[in-house]
């Protein structure tokens, strides 16, 4: 009899009896050393953000987004008027801070307050964010957010599957690959598969310090090259 018990018993997830709903993110600033990732706001931010996306990048920077590339800054700002205002989801501008000049766009998604998970998107960097400081700062800003001031447990990075510089930047920033969901949706007029990646609670405070080494001033040279590389942090922070 205690034999059939035990092999009627199902597995079942960790407790969380200790678990609440948390909050939405709010709309204010988050300021880094290099940069501020503020809720976008079309009046002040439009005509800088269209000018680095137009002066910099190329249309293929638009391959894997659902929309642009925007030849008139006119559809630019209707987009972001129609698309880009609503709580979900949640724009911000990335801003040079040695300019105070918006240069870059990312946004919180899919936000699941009441199990504490929520998704980074819509990245959209011009070239003066592009594999520099800035950008990786940006990104550590809204992980800080969602893990230090919110607690939720779960940070999502999709994409299409055959995008493969945002999936380098996932596996470099400490995403964990999950795996792809074929035939996920359509945008453009084709097909997406779609990659997932995702950071969880427990992986942050090692992730975190490896950012504030990455992001310190003493990790970069004279000519502000990197010494060490952020994924060498990851895996060997004490060497």
């Amino acid at each position: 009899m205690e034999k059939e018990q035990n092999d009627l018993k199902q597995p079942i997830g960790s407790s969380l009896n200790d678990w609440s709903a948390k909050s939405l993110p709010p709309r204010l600033p988050m300021q880094g050393r290099y940069c501020r990732v503020e809720p976008l706001d079309v009046e002040r931010h439009a005509v800088a953000l269209f000018q680095a996306f137009s002066n910099n990048n190329t249309a293929a920077d638009w391959t894997y987004l659902p929309y642009g590339p925007f030849e008139r800054l006119t559809d630019f700002q209707q987009w972001l008027e129609v698309d880009c205002v609503k709580d979900d989801p949640l724009f911000h501008a990335i801003i040079d801070g040695s300019t105070d000049t918006a240069a870059g766009l990312a946004s919180y998604l899919r936000i699941t307050p009441d199990v504490g998970v929520i998704e980074v998107g819509h990245i959209h960097f011009s070239t003066l964010l592009q594999k520099s400081p800035l950008a990786t700062e940006a990104m550590f800003l809204m992980m800080r957010r969602v893990f230090d001031e919110l607690g939720y447990r779960r940070y999502e990075w999709k994409c299409d599957a055959l995008n493969k510089r945002s999936r380098r930047a996932a596996h470099r920033l400490g995403f964990t690959f999950e795996g792809v969901f074929r035939q996920a949706t359509i945008y453009k007029k084709r097909n997406r598969d779609t990659a997932w990646f995702a950071i969880i609670d427990s992986e942050w405070p090692d992730l975190k310090a490896a950012f504030e080494s990455w992001l310190s001033q003493d990790n970069f040279d004279a000519e502000g090259n990197q010494i060490r590389r952020l994924d060498e942090l990851r895996n060997n922070p004490d060497s």
